[in-house]
């Protein structure tokens, strides 16, 4: 009697013990899975936050972002014209430099321009660099700073040699000039960082052309 009764009491505290353990053991994959799945999506979270900043910089702008893209672009390709018009009146080594130097910077400027006033929903740029200011839509920029008008191109266009050289020296650095104006304007007052980049590095660019062609001039 006493055998069957303590094998029953072994028995019961045998299956209450292993009713503790596995309830521990379920508690403890609860947990654990719990911590997992938290883990997993805090890490969602975070990838998720990293991977919209580089957008969200690239696609930040504001008013004098928009005016910077949208006037520099025909400022640009005005500025490709004329160092366009070079070739075959002048034979200054410094000057066709100069004017290669403006065409090889200023283009692919023009292209970057183009596709930040697309990625902001902004029109496209009315102008282009083919010719002269006669391509450019039609459209009238010689209010804008530094900008020649479609009579001072049809003057520089009519005239070759020293004549020329002065001519084109002294109204590139009018234009660079403008330019620059307009790139410290972003540069002070623009949000969108990449422009803010490239109206310092215009700044830093054309100052030093503006010196080399006032070093020409004399």
């Amino acid at each position: 009697m006493r055998s069957s009764r303590s094998t029953q009491f072994t028995l019961a505290a045998s299956a209450l013990a292993v009713a503790t353990v596995l309830a521990i053991t379920g508690c403890s994959d609860d947990d654990g899975h719990d911590m997992d799945s938290m883990s997993a999506s805090g890490h969602s979270m975070t990838s998720s936050a990293a991977a919209s900043t580089p957008a969200q910089a690239a696609t930040e702008f504001n008013a004098a972002d928009v005016t910077f893209a949208t006037n520099m672009y025909p400022h640009h390709a005005q500025a490709v014209d004329m160092a366009r018009l070079v070739s075959g009146r002048s034979t200054n080594p410094e000057i066709i430099s100069l004017a290669g130097a403006i065409e090889t910077a200023q283009g692919p400027e023009m292209d970057q321009l183009a596709r930040w006033l697309q990625a902001w929903g902004q029109p496209a740029p009315t102008s282009s660099a083919t010719g002269d200011m006669g391509d450019m839509g039609g459209m009238d920029h010689s209010d804008m700073s530094g900008m020649m008008s479609d009579q001072d191109m049809a003057d520089l266009k009519s005239t070759t040699g020293p004549e020329f050289d002065q001519a084109w020296l002294t109204m590139m650095i009018d234009h660079h000039m403008g330019a620059v104006e307009m790139a410290r304007t972003e540069v002070a007052t623009g949000s969108n960082a990449e422009a803010k980049v490239m109206a310092q590095n215009i700044i830093t660019s054309q100052e030093a052309e503006i010196a080399t062609m006032r070093a020409l001039q004399k």
